[in-house]
């Protein structure tokens, strides 16, 4: 099959070598062929030969590489694969096709988004084959790591913000049973952080995801993998970031118990994340005078839990811990003599020096 792929490869080699600008009238139909030998057979050392090939194709018609080839025929070419979606399984060859297209189109990608999000909701349903999903949902982070050259190339990514966060994360963040079940639900939550890493949306848009999507985070903060207990205090701390003094109360009183739980987690760096989102959790409740009272009982419990993590034996939770303790020092004493019943005394840090807290 690999010598199949070689010759195929070197025909359309020929024909663009020896037609030259006359291969613009069959463009389409060559980069289809292009496409389906990078998909078949570019892990089997095809792939520079093909992308070679494709900056061949563009040469010949006057077109400055292969990511405005991808441009010139991008709609034709996904409108191509899209036909037989409903139908693909991790074995279709039109997935790998539809696969090379993301992964490879850049800018192009942002001029079909009509046709792109809803293959990509279709397939990302829970009934879909779970090794399909996996796959697509790689595909889709890695082009959400840099939006703005891909999928927001033409600033219009934010119109299918609610289709990809309600029928395409919702329901993959949803808990089954099975490995194969957590990892699609860690490809979902790794899927979220590239899009809210990405820069291209907005602090509103952001509190429209986390409204959404906030119950399903801190439900993953549970999951057996540390790479999403992980991300899930990422993301939680981007959340509490971009919430400012806007967050609903009664919300923002459910986020640090799960906070405080994950300064148990047998991950050092799921710890330090997690004291890293309850140091932006003290700052937004403490954002608004004219909601602090209702948060008063729960800053003095979070107080009180926190001091036995100084006894911690690493060090840097020890220090991560005694930096939240410091807060409530410099921002919950209202002014001189008026403590608000918060007990107050000294912190010893893990180099042994006192920190007056109170």
């Amino acid at each position: 099959m690999h010598l199949y792929g070689e010759h195929l490869l070197l025909c359309v080699r020929t024909l663009v070598s020896v037609c030259r600008e006359d291969c613009g009238q069959c463009s389409l139909q060559l980069l289809e062929v292009l496409v389906t030998i990078e998909a078949l057979w570019g892990a089997t050392g095809l792939g520079d030969k093909v992308r070679e090939t494709m900056d061949a194709l563009a040469t010949a018609q006057d077109i400055d590489g292969r990511q405005d080839l991808y441009r010139e025929h991008a709609g034709p070419l996904v409108e191509w694969l899209a036909a037989s979606h409903h139908d693909w399984t991790i074995h279709s060859s039109e997935l790998l096709q539809f696969v090379v297209v993301v992964n490879h189109a850049g800018p192009a990608l942002g001029e079909v988004l009509p046709h792109l999000v809803p293959v990509l909701r279709s397939c990302l349903q829970p009934a879909r084959d779970p090794q399909m999903r996996l796959r697509l949902f790689s595909s889709l982070s890695r082009v959400l790591l840099s939006a703005k050259q891909t999928v927001d190339s033409q600033g219009h990514f934010h119109h299918y913000l609610d289709t990809v966060t309600k029928d395409i994360l919702v329901p993959n963040l949803q808990w089954h049973a099975g490995k194969t079940a957590a990892a699609i639900r860690t490809a979902a939550v790794s899927c979220l952080w590239a899009l809210i890493s990405s820069e291209v949306l907005s602090d509103e848009q952001i509190r429209k995801v986390q409204e959404t999507l906030m119950p399903q985070i801190l439900t993953s903060l549970e999951e057996d993998s540390q790479m999403t207990r992980l991300i899930s205090c990422q993301i939680i701390n981007t959340f509490l970031k971009t919430s400012g003094g806007v967050a609903d109360a009664d919300k923002l009183i459910k986020v640090y118990p799960e906070l405080l739980k994950r300064l148990d987690d047998v991950s050092h760096e799921v710890r330090l994340a997690a004291t890293s989102a309850l140091v932006t959790w003290l700052a937004c409740v403490r954002s608004d005078d004219d909601v602090k009272s209702c948060y008063q009982s729960h800053i003095q419990f979070l107080y009180r839990e926190l001091l036995v993590y100084l006894d911690d034996p690493d060090g840097t939770v020890q220090d991560a811990v005694l930096g939240i303790l410091t807060l409530f020092a410099c921002e919950t004493t209202p002014g001189p003599g008026s403590h608000r019943g918060r007990p107050r005394g000294t912190v010893t840090d893990s180099r042994g020096q006192q920190v007056l807290c109170g």
